[in-house]
Parts: structure tokens; sequence; C-alpha cells
């Protein structure tokens, strides 16, 4: 078992295909002239096999395929295909775009979950943040899905400006269809201009929807990042990630692995550990994995100690979201 020095056993591996996208959202994505890695950096589908059985040994359980856009990978059917054998639930974050040109493949690999990146039900606030005009293809990805009976949380970054505009055409979304809508607290990465006045925190959206909407709460899962919500009748659920604001690293379960196979042990973590390296020098990954579990920080990678609304963001160490994985 992977145990910290905090006594947190971690089963959950968040693997990234890429660091590529084909949307541009400012809050991850924050250059448009962003430079990708190129693919000889990257793990292939080999080394993203041999790697996650090490993992696996070691006692994960669940891995997630994130990006960029995970699915821009041209050998995206073949790492899920070597995956799917593995005794372990299998998932998949995307921006969904491209889910009806591999929906087969997701489906014969026993994907029962895909979270869809969504961050608008309006076309043109779409465009804005994303870069391109593309939200009914999304949208129609995201029923294909529900019309497979393929579990769909939609997450959404509550983006100060947009989301308070929002927030109830996406819970009433949840009204008759069987979606999980998760509003998540902007985070700062590198390059996205983040500070604490345009954080929206969860307890103001929890404000205005109880005002608007008879609730329950929801019995959250073990090492769950959501406090989950229903609207009472409705099929569906919406739920707050509220990470700046209320953060929950005290049962974090979760591992990270970029793209070029360098481990981060929490998302701000400043460490990272290069197991792509010795993995191509033909040594053994294990007990990196295991240092890497240990220099583990108590909470938000102890770049957070005075709290967010104290926080400068350019104090702050780490990558852009799209290089680290979603």
């Amino acid at each position: 078992m992977l145990t910290d020095k905090f006594g947190r056993t971690h089963n959950y591996l968040r693997i990234s295909l890429t660091d590529n996208c084909n949307f541009r959202c400012s809050y991850c994505m924050p250059d448009a002239c962003h430079s990708f890695l190129p693919r000889n950096k990257l793990m292939n589908a080999g080394e993203i096999e041999r790697i996650s059985a090490e993992f696996i040994k070691l006692g994960v359980t669940k891995i997630r395929l994130t990006g960029g856009e995970p699915l821009l990978r041209k050998d995206f059917e073949e790492i899920i295909n070597r995956l799917s054998k593995f005794p372990v639930e299998l998932l998949l974050t995307t921006n969904g775009l491209l889910i009806n040109k591999y929906l087969e493949t997701i489906i014969s690999a026993g994907i029962s979950t895909v979270n869809v990146s969504l961050d608008s039900l309006n076309p043109e606030t779409f465009f804005k943040i994303t870069q391109h005009n593309r939200f009914h293809h999304v949208w129609n990805n995201i029923l294909l899905l529900l019309k497979n009976n393929i579990r769909v949380k939609i997450n959404t970054v509550a983006v100060k400006g947009y989301v308070e505009n929002e927030i109830f055409d996406f819970i009433n979304l949840t009204k008759e269809l069987p979606l999980h809508v998760r509003f998540i607290e902007f985070m700062p990465f590198n390059g996205n201009k983040w500070n604490f006045t345009k954080v929206v925190t969860s307890e103001s959206l929890l404000q205005l929807v109880t005002k608007e909407y008879d609730i329950v709460k929801l019995r959250d899962e073990p090492n769950a990042t959501a406090k989950k919500f229903k609207v009472i009748g409705n099929e569906g659920t919406f739920a707050f990630i509220t990470t700046m604001s209320n953060q929950f690293c005290s049962d974090c379960n979760r591992l990270r692995l970029t793209a070029e196979g360098k481990i981060k042990n929490c998302l701000f973590g400043k460490e990272e550990f290069d197991i792509l390296s010795l993995h191509r020098n033909g040594k053994s990954i294990v007990d990196l994995i295991q240092q890497a579990v240990r220099n583990k920080q108590s909470a938000m990678g102890g770049q957070f100690e005075k709290g967010y609304e104290h926080t400068d963001a350019s104090t702050i160490y780490n990558r852009s979201m799209v290089s680290i994985g979603g």
C-alpha cells in the first residue's frame, strides 16, 4: 500500500496522456501559443501500461485518464485497451468533443463514468471560454453518453462573471437528465491570472441555490472531493468542489502522473518525481513512487498556509493546469 507520513493511503492514480488540447480555456491553458511536448517526451502506450502495472501492484485500484485532452492521442484506443485488462476502475475526463469518435472504445473498455468539462450552456459564452464554436457538438456527445448508459459528471469551473449567470441553468439540467453537475472553485495555476477576488465560493453559490430550490444534502463517498446535493424530485445531482474555501486534503488518496511521466503527489505540489526516465533506463520505479508518496505535504502542497484569501498567486510555484493533467 502507498501510505504517506500522515497515514493517508493512495489508491487513485490520474494519468495525463497529453499536455495538448483542442480548446483554449484561459484558466487551464492561458497562453494561446502554448508549446506542447514532443512525442518522444510523452509516455508511449507500452510505458503507460507497464508503469500502471507497478502502481497497481502497490495498491492502486482506480485510474483516471486525463489531459490536456486525452482523446487527442492517436493511440488512445491502444492505451485504453491495454489498461482495460487490469483489475481497476478505469475512468475518463474529457472536453467531450471527440466522444462520438471513440464511443465504442469507451464502452468496450468498461468505462462506466465519464467526466466532461463544460463551463457554459450558452453557445456564445462557450466560445468566449474555449475559443471554439463547438457547444452543440459537445452537448450532443453528452446526450450520446447518457443514451449508452454511461454516467456523466459535468465539471464546471466557477468562473466569476459566468457561473452566477448560469448556475440555475446547470441545475435545471438535473431535473429530467441523470447528470451530475459539479461546480469547481477557480484555482491558481501558472499564467491563469488568478487572485482571491476571482474565486466564487461554493458557499455563496449554495446560498443562491437554496433560495431557488428545495434541496437535500447527499452522503459523500469516502475520499470524495465533491460535496453532493440534490433538488428534491430531480433525476440528477449537483455538487461543489471546495478546493479554495474548504480544503479536503485530510483524506486525499490521489496521485498524478504527468504526460512526460513525472509524479505529482499533489495538484499544488512543487516536487515532481521523474519515473519515466528511470523506467527507460531499465531501473525499478518502485522506490521513487514510494518516496513521492512519503514526501507529500499535509495540505495543498504546502503553498496555501495562510488560506486562499491571503495568497499571492505570484508566490505559487506550479505548472499550468493543462501541463499537469486535469
